[in-house]
């Protein structure tokens, strides 16, 4: 996937890193996944994570990162353009890795716009958001060897390593508005899931949910959800928390900017 068709690709130079942010893609669509799901939304997809789920997918923000860096002047005027949309998603990869993402959360807020942040949950930042969408990462995102997309497992230690920030998520809880969205393969995924609540709820005094807890199938295309989303759904309502398609793929496939 190119970067965004949106996005002015002369801006990929070196000279211009670090003034705004590394756009992989800047459009109008639908909420897809989450309690918004199906709420019409701008998102800002910047490039660039500190993890490797290998199942990621979007590809082409963390593998192979891929991005234009454009001035928070540029990306608000895009937002703006899009004269329908009242949310804004900043999403990723992982955009609080970027310290920009704060004052682009900082004059959407101003603006007056609801945004949603989706995150891995391994880095806090003090902005101005309305919906911390996050996502832990469970064992099974590990690119073991065998599940590596580049096939060498080079990254399996350091995202075992880093994929849950206990202390990161407790400070995301007690400050924003938040879902907790995990992303399941199977009901292996389940017991892991449970003894993260647990140990979450007893480092924080945030009022956590069984509501606020959204089990979400693996896949990202329609025919990888055929094959997870029954079964998601089904351990959804045997454990009391909430199913959250992955509406954007039902309708468009993977196809990007949707």
């Amino acid at each position: 996937m190119p970067v965004s068709d949106s996005v002015d690709r002369e801006e990929t130079d070196d000279d211009a890193a670090g003034k705004g942010l590394p756009i992989n893609e800047l459009f109008y669509s639908l909420q897809g996944e989450g309690t918004l799901a199906g709420v019409p939304s701008v998102f800002v997809r910047t490039s660039g994570c500190n993890l490797r789920c290998w199942f990621c997918d979007s590809y082409h923000t963390s593998w192979e990162p891929t991005h234009a860096w454009q001035d928070l002047e540029e990306i608000i005027a895009t937002i703006e353009s899009h004269e329908n949309a009242e949310h804004v998603v900043l999403t990723g990869g992982e955009p609080l890795i970027h310290e920009e993402s704060v004052e682009l959360l900082e004059a959407l807020d101003e603006r007056g716009y609801h945004t949603t942040v989706e995150t891995n949950g391994t880095i806090h930042r003090d902005a101005p958001i309305d919906l911390a969408s996050i996502s832990p990462k469970l064992e099974s995102s590990t690119p073991t060897p065998e599940r590596d997309p580049k096939g060498d497992g080079e990254w399996a230690q350091r995202h075992e390593n880093d994929r849950i920030d206990l202390e990161a998520l407790s400070r995301l809880v007690e400050s924003y508005e938040f879902q907790l969205k995990f992303v399941v393969t199977d009901d292996e995924d389940v017991p892991e899931i449970l003894e993260l609540l647990a140990e979450l709820r007893e480092m924080t005094d945030a009022r956590i949910r069984d509501d606020d807890v959204l089990l979400m199938p693996e896949g990202a295309t329609q025919a990888r959800l055929e094959e997870t989303r029954n079964r998601v759904a089904r351990l959804a309502m045997d454990h009391g928390f909430r199913y959250t398609p992955r509406l954007h793929v039902d309708l468009w496939n993977d196809a990007p900017e949707t």
